[in-house]
């Protein structure tokens, strides 16, 4: 299957900068390698054994003692021989290789070496701690999460129906699992103490918005353009590396900040403060976003869940934490999903009356509610609403 367009055929930039082209395909990983310590240990290892003992008697003959002398230098030759042929073919990674993902998914230790044991994935690590793409099952959320008793695997497939066909490019990546492990990392996101409904809603209102930046839909699609949601996962031939030099997250030589992940995270100014979040160096490692589901997923939450200058956070809007303020009010933006479109993409999108960008953000929350059974709530569009302040200020105000 072809389709008749990617997602975003029209501007669909998330932080209100020039359009963006469409997202792009789904990039594999390599091969594997397996654990190498680094060389200072395996030199530790050698002193602790120590060297050959040098005999105690007084009568050996020289012949003897040249003997042994000679055979534990070849013991120490063909020791320090097998140590180098193990570090040879070990895959460096991390910050002693320049930043360096590992292949084939694996996960990239505190040493910098390949691997996925727990020595590997456990404390330290610094890339791919859950894998990536269908590889390993990352680990389950953390104790506490419940996400899974409003949004059950079924319901997640029914939600999310053709992310895993096979014309998708990001078939197999974004896991059930993966959206329980990220979502427990940001407990407030559908968390408790609110109705059923109001959680449903948050969860309808955040693949709503994320569908439509990864969307594969098209008019006449199977089961309707709102069920291609999840297909895509990075931008196809990105225009630029979207680095804005600056002081506070510098652009990592060779790496490039194009839209990824569900909410197509797109600039330096935007990899680096989510990368401090959730804990990884998305600076020196933006590819992760588009290589571990986990961390995927979290860039995604970690915007949804965060203000933003003037702008409040997606979730406060959809949770009814946020009261408008005058100036909010004079522009027309009042509580509803409209306010969320205007968010992420107020200054290409709202404004200036009917969208087609809004609507299918609309479509795909509509749809996500029926899926729940829940009512949309007001004010879905932003057509009458100005835009929150554009360019630069869709920065995170970070300092």
């Amino acid at each position: 299957m072809t389709f008749p367009h990617t997602p975003c055929d029209v501007p669909c930039s998330m932080f209100d900068e020039p359009a963006k082209p469409p997202i792009a395909e789904l990039s594999g990983c390599a091969a594997s390698n397996d654990l190498a310590p680094p060389i200072q240990e395996l030199e530790s290892v050698y002193k602790k054994q120590g060297s050959p003992q040098a005999s105690a008697s007084s009568d050996q003959t020289m012949s003897t003692s040249t003997a042994r002398s000679a055979a534990a230098t070849a013991a120490a030759v063909l020791y320090f021989l097998a140590a180098a042929t193990l570090v040879a073919r070990a895959q460096n990674c991390g910050s002693q290789a320049g930043g360096a993902t590992c292949p084939n998914c694996l996960c990239c230790s505190k040493w910098g070496w390949c691997g996925n044991t727990a020595d590997h994935c456990g404390a330290g690590c610094q890339s791919q701690c859950s894998g990536c793409g269908p590889g390993p099952v990352p680990p389950g959320p953390p104790s506490g999460s419940d996400l899974g008793s409003i949004v059950p695997r079924d319901l997640f497939e029914r939600l999310l129906l053709h992310r895993n066909d096979g014309a998708c490019p990001a078939r197999g990546f974004y896991s059930y699992e993966a959206f329980l492990n990220a979502a427990g990392a940001f407990p407030d996101f559908a968390g408790k103490g609110r109705s059923d409904e109001q959680r449903k809603r948050e969860v309808a209102a955040f693949l709503g918005q994320t569908s439509h930046e990864t969307t594969g839909g098209w008019a006449t699609a199977p089961d309707g353009p709102y069920s291609w949601g999840y297909c895509f996962k990075q931008e196809r031939d990105p225009p630029s590396d979207y680095c804005v030099p600056q002081p506070q997250w510098p652009c990592a030589p060779g790496r490039r900040y194009f839209g990824r992940g569900p909410i197509q995270l797109s600039f330096n100014y935007n990899y680096g403060p989510a990368g401090q979040a959730i804990g990884v160096d998305l600076l020196n490692n933006p590819d992760l976003v588009a290589t571990d589901a986990v961390v995927s997923f979290k860039t995604a939450l970690w915007f949804w869940m965060t203000p933003r200058d003037n702008k409040p956070s997606c979730h406060a809007v959809i949770t009814g934490e946020w009261r408008p303020s005058p100036a909010d009010n004079a522009a027309g933006r009042v509580p509803g999903y409209g306010v969320i479109t205007n968010i992420i993409n107020g200054g290409l999108e709202c404004g200036h009356g009917s969208d087609p960008r809004v609507a299918d953000r609309i479509g795909f929350y509509k749809r996500y509610c029926d899926v729940f059974g829940i009512g949309y709530g007001d004010n879905l569009d932003c057509g009458g609403q100005r835009p929150f302040n554009a360019g630069v200020s869709a920065m995170l105000a970070a300092e």
